[in-house]
Formats: C-alpha cells, sequence, structure tokens
C-alpha cells in the first residue's frame, strides 16, 4: 500500500481529495515501529502529532506504585500526542505499540500549516478530541463506580465497536456475532478495567455460559455477540 493510500486512512484527513493527500504526504515521514517500543512518555519532551497509519497503540499511565493501567488502544486512523496548544487528550500518558506498526509524525509548525490552509482538518480535530475525552471520562466513571463485571462488558463493548469484524456465515442465528481484530489476553484485559487476570478469566467463563461471548483464551480471537453484550451492559 502506497503511503496516500495509508494517509487517506488517518481519520484526520479522511475527507481530504487525493490532490490533497499528495501535498501533505512529503511532511508527514513513515516509520516501521517495533512491537513493544514505547513512542511517547510523561519523560519525554517531544512537541508531536502521531499519525496511526496501520497496527495499534496502547495508551497507559503508571500508579504510585508503579502498576500499568490501561487508558485506551488506539488503532489504524487514530492520532496521538499534543503539539503546543494542540493536544489528543493523551498528555502524561505513555504510548506503546501494541503490535509492529506504521507511524508518522507531524511537528507543530506543520500542523498549524495544514490547519490554516485546510480549515476542515481543524474541525475534524475538534471532533476526535472531544470525542476522546469523553471517552476518557466515560472509562473513568465506569472504574470509580461499577462492578469489575461492569467494566468487563464495557470493555468488550467499546472494543467490538472500535475493532469488530462481522464474522461472515450463512448461518442467520451467527449474524450478531463479531470477532475482536485485535490481540488480547485476559492479563492485558484486566490493566485495562483494574482487576487481576484470574477475576478476568472467571467473569469471561460466566460470558462464555451465558452466550455472550466465545473461543476466549490466550491470544485466541474473542468472538462477541454484540446484541446480548449491548443488553447485559444494559441491565448491570
Amino acid at each position: 500500500m502506497d503511503k496516500i493510500k495509508y494517509l487517506s486512512r488517518i481519520q484526520l484527513f479522511s475527507e481530504l481529495e487525493i490532490e490533497e493527500l499528495k501535498k501533505i504526504e512529503p511532511v508527514t515521514p513513515m516509520k516501521v515501529i517495533k512491537k513493544g517500543t514505547i513512542i511517547t512518555s510523561p519523560h519525554m519532551d517531544q512537541k508531536i502529532l502521531y499519525l496511526i497509519k496501520s497496527g495499534n497503540v496502547r495508551l497507559y499511565k503508571l500508579s504510585e506504585g508503579g502498576k500499568e493501567f490501561t487508558i485506551d488502544i488506539l488503532g489504524t486512523g487514530h492520532v496521538f500526542g499534543e503539539i503546543g496548544s494542540f493536544t489528543t487528550g493523551s498528555e502524561n500518558m505513555y504510548a506503546e505499540t501494541w503490535e509492529d506498526s506504521i507511524i508518522c509524525t507531524i511537528d507543530k509548525n506543520q500542523f498549524e500549516k495544514i490547519i490554516h490552509d485546510r480549515p476542515s482538518v481543524s474541525l475534524k480535530f475538534i471532533e476526535m478530541v472531544s470525542n476522546r475525552l469523553k471517552e476518557v471520562e466515560e472509562l473513568l466513571e465506569y472504574m470509580a463506580y461499577s462492578s469489575v463485571r461492569k467494566r468487563l462488558l464495557y470493555l468488550l463493548h467499546k472494543l467490538a465497536v472500535k475493532f469488530g469484524g462481522e464474522l461472515p456465515s450463512s448461518n442467520p442465528k451467527e449474524v450478531d456475532w463479531i470477532q475482536l481484530e485485535i490481540p488480547i489476553t485476559h492479563h492485558e484485559i484486566a490493566m485495562m478495567i483494574g482487576s487481576i487476570r484470574e477475576t478476568v478469566t472467571s467473569l469471561l467463563n460466566d460470558l462464555t455460559k451465558e452466550g455472550i461471548v466465545r473461543k476466549v483464551g490466550n491470544r485466541k480471537p474473542i468472538k462477541i455477540h454484540f446484541a446480548l453484550l449491548k443488553r447485559a451492559l444494559e441491565e448491570e
């Protein structure tokens, strides 16, 4: 896939025409970053906007005791980082590649020129940041006031919306099933809901018996019955 096609997948530029993307392409250097690489941290003085062209990036914070708490997982098309007065809501967080990823960068001067010349990009950026802050606020509210089960249901719903793909099937009973197109372990789920792996495994077993999830295992794809998941979340 050429760089122009990668740029068209970035949410920030998704509404731009090919000719506009060609003008942006030279100022957005692209780099392949290996899985497990820390791209940004609260200790780095990097004022750069990062665009995920492919792969996934985990945003997390550290507790006073050094425990990691995952705030979000960003996939292809998402943006993170901060440049001057422009921020995506990921400041004071660590950003780590969840898998081998292709990332491109834009510095402050380049970004200011882009939004000056293309007001639609500025509006798109504001919309993206607003949605990101709303998601984080909602997550923190669930973390503070909900049971572990409800936090898990909320997380699965969020992941299904962001990374869910419908399973091709000729069986009408299968149409509501989707598969998370992202590898995730019970331990990683636990880090995202403030729990421990054993509790997550037990709860996922319960959800399997309830017909909400299928084939849950270490590094195996999680399949979700979206309608039942949504109903369970509403009833909690």
